[in-house]
């Protein structure tokens, strides 16, 4: 993780726009909602209130004896009985006076627009608030107003205030939900070309560099997609001339190597057929030289001829590797041999199946074993085991002096060599480990290196898969 933290990825940047988009809108839809069934409501009941109150005024009738209400007790029954609000009437004259139905019902003051239309209050009964009507009438013959004040408790306003923001506001917000999760799916599906293509480069091995696959690949990242395979030609291309210089400049250098070679071994003959004996030790010294710069130009041909042979997984199969580590092994355990080492080889009887190559396999072999009779101590151990689950490991180790710690992240460097490398005369190229570690590499495996004090010596694991 980088210093600025993960960046975050292109569904959130684009999902939480929309989050924000959908939690407004579902926010103004329950307010809207609110709204709207409270209005809804206080408009239906509103109404009620007022056409029960026109239909009380209009049962005032006018006698000598002052204005009656003209209404059976069974009528006065049914609009002051409900199960969940409280309601009442009454009837005053223009000061207030209450002269027929329930005195404790409050009444506004008298107000000249309540001739013409009911008016509508707020106020309380009986300790609990009230939405009330008021409609006010004037004796045709007499100089007399009465005004007829209709009122009920908000119980049931405010139920089915309740009940319709429920009915708004539930669908509202369970169709927000699926439409927030529809949204998901199909940004998650809109970009999983683009994971399906993370995930194939993720899977991809260092040196592979096919072209990505453009199929299915959307039309804004095609750009980026053609441009990233263009930059894969350009490496590919780039790789494969710098291996081409090297292989080609080993092999022009092997032919006049081979020719100085031949010419020093015959100066020496001529030299000692003559009993020349001052320039011997100048001659040794230049063959030496040669079959140390014949062994760095093979070497290099090999680095070169390993890339290119693996490179392309043709000859790579699941095979049992005992006999391709014996048959790499055995001419350098017989060397060992015969210089005095102890060298053991222990592989299982049964085959051991693992990846590789028929060829590059043992190449691998003898450059750790000749890495071990060159730098090791006098005993080396080779061992084949297979791992559990599928695969192999072949182990190399000596008991000899090893390297420091902190060396070992340069083992696999070509042409390291350690300290002082340059006044050796082991006969080294430094291209061995790091040969070894190209290949196996490509074998899809791992090679791992262990010096003291982990181990008695030096150690070096291959890691095959199955």
């Amino acid at each position: 993780m980088s210093a600025m933290g993960t960046p975050p990825s292109l569904a959130r940047r684009l999902l939480v726009p929309l989050a924000w988009i959908w939690l407004i809108g579902i926010a103004s839809a329950v307010t809207g909602a609110f709204i709207i069934a409270r209005d809804a409501a206080e408009r239906a009941f509103d109404r009620s209130l007022r056409d029960e109150a026109s239909a009380l005024a209009a049962r005032v009738t006018w006698s000598d004896r002052g204005p009656l209400l003209d209404v059976s007790r069974q009528t006065l029954e049914l609009l002051t009985w409900d199960s969940e609000d409280r309601n009442g009437f009454v009837m005053v004259d223009i000061e207030g006076s209450p002269l027929a139905g329930d005195g404790s019902v409050p009444a506004p003051r008298f107000d000249a627009a309540s001739l013409q239309q009911p008016l509508l209050f707020d106020a309380l009964y009986q300790g609990e608030p009230v939405r009330g009507a008021v409609f006010s009438v004037t004796s045709p013959m007499i100089d007399r107003t009465v005004s007829i004040v209709v009122v009920e408790t908000t119980t049931k306003r405010s139920a089915l205030v309740r009940d319709v923001q429920l009915a708004i506001v539930l669908p509202a917000v369970g169709l927000g939900l699926v439409t927030f999760l529809l949204l998901g799916w199909g940004v998650n599906r809109g970009l999983k070309p683009l994971t399906r293509l993370s995930e194939e480069i993720e899977l991809r091995e260092l040196h592979d560099w096919r072209p990505l696959a453009l199929q299915r690949v959307p039309a804004e990242a095609l750009p980026m997609v053609e441009r990233i395979n263009n930059l894969m030609l350009d490496v590919q291309h780039s790789v494969a001339l710098q291996r081409r210089f090297v292989a080609d400049a080993a092999h022009q250098l092997r032919t006049p190597v081979a020719g100085i070679r031949v010419l020093a071994q015959e100066l020496e003959r001529e030299l000692q057929r003559a009993g020349v004996e001052p320039g011997r030790p100048l001659l040794r010294e230049l063959l030496g030289s040669t079959q140390r710069l014949s062994r760095l130009i093979g070497q290099l041909l090999s680095l070169a001829g390993s890339e290119t042979a693996l490179a392309m997984q043709g000859e790579q199969a699941t095979m049992d590797i005992v006999p391709l580590v014996r048959e790499a092994a055995e001419p350098l355990v017989l060397q060992g041999l015969r210089q005095g080492r102890q060298i053991e080889m222990d592989a299982p009887e049964t085959p051991v199946p693992a990846r590789a190559h028929p060829i590059w396999l043992g190449e691998v072999v003898a450059n750790l074993l000749d890495n071990a009779q060159r730098y090791g101590g006098e005993q080396i151990r080779l061992r084949i085991e297979p791992r559990q689950g599928g695969g192999a490991e072949i182990v190399v180790e000596d008991n000899g002096p090893g390297v420091r710690p902190d060396e070992l992240p340069h083992l696999f460097e070509p042409f390291w060599r350690g300290e002082r490398a340059d006044l050796r005369s082991d006969g080294g190229t430094g291209l061995g480990l790091a040969i070894a570690s190209e290949i196996v590499a490509r074998l899809g495996g791992t090679l791992v290196a262990q010096t003291r004090p982990a181990v008695d010596g030096m150690r070096f694991t291959v890691t095959l898969a199955g």
